[in-house]
């Protein structure tokens, strides 16, 4: 399955992110606690270039704790100071105003020292689509200023946003990259909804769910699934799932198709509990195998 999304209103958000940068102190890169690696951007590095940046780990609450500390210090032995959030919930909103102000606080003092009144800090927030900028965007400012949505692709256009007296937001669009060279990568983002569901191959990324969990999370799996055992073969594997679960259609056939939305449904909802599907060793190893 060859995953790709890159619609128009992406392309043209790469360049207005590239136009606006000469007003902006510091990124916030907003990343999915669950694939910190997958759901960054590689194209966000070359249009941020040398900015001060701040990634923000989002939807810590779905992830597993132990693997998000692992990304954080991962970060951080990069140069890059990380931060785990829960915009839905509002947990980590305060760290970020005082983590921006610390990273910034030797350009601000220059600036001071030149006679410059002192000014909100001005940042700008990418990520992915359905990354939860817009809900984080709310969260900061406690209104509802940005149109938010569990679909991905809500957000089409830019807006300044005023976060109390010490901190101006940029929103952008999400942005996907125009192609995944590693197919994985896709599914991971598939898996976690940053891709519309209706231009995917649902079963292929109900097969991948239920192999990770196979191997990372088994005993998780079988207790939803009420497993002895996981079997080898994936038929079979929907077969025993689709009959606890009353996935059937006339004559007690197995709906596969009623399954896969199962899976992947359950898989999103943290119904299998906190699940975070890359580490950083994981990932380092496999960049130095390419």
């Amino acid at each position: 399955m060859t995953i790709q999304w890159f619609p128009g209103h992406m392309a043209k958000a790469r360049r207005q992110v590239t136009e606006k940068l000469k007003l902006i102190d510091i990124i916030f890169e907003l990343v999915d606690a669950r694939i910190p690696y997958s759901s960054r951007n590689p194209m966000i590095d070359e249009i941020v270039q040398h900015k001060p940046r701040l990634v923000l780990l989002n939807k810590a609450d779905m992830a597993d704790r132990e693997a998000t500390k692992q990304w954080i210090r991962h970060f951080e032995e990069q140069g890059i100071k990380a931060l785990a959030i829960n915009s839905q919930a509002g947990h980590g909103m305060k760290e970020i105003v005082s983590a921006s102000q610390e990273i910034l606080q030797e350009k601000f003092d220059r600036m001071k020292a030149k006679g410059v009144k002192p000014r909100a800090i001005r940042a700008m927030i990418v990520g992915i689509p359905n990354a939860g900028k817009s809900t984080l965007i709310n969260r900061l400012a406690k209104k509802n200023i940005a149109k938010t949505g569990n679909t991905p692709g809500v957000t089409k256009a830019q807006q300044w946003i005023k976060v109390g007296k010490d901190l101006e937001l940029l929103d952008t669009p999400g942005i996907l990259w125009p192609k995944f060279e590693d197919q994985e990568v896709g599914l991971k983002l598939a898996l976690t909804g940053a891709i519309k569901d209706t231009i995917l191959n649902l079963q292929d990324v109900a097969v991948y769910a239920l192999r990770f969990l196979e191997k990372r999370y088994p005993e998780k799996m079988k207790e939803r699934y009420q497993l002895e055992e996981i079997p080898e073969d994936i038929v079979e594997l929907f077969d025993k799932i689709g009959k606890l679960r009353g996935c059937l259609m006339g004559g007690g056939e197995i709906n596969y198709d009623k399954v896969t939305e199962l899976v992947i449904r359950e898989f999103r909802s943290e119904k299998l509990g906190p699940i975070t599907l890359e580490h950083p060793q994981e990932m380092a190893e496999k960049s130095e195998a390419e």
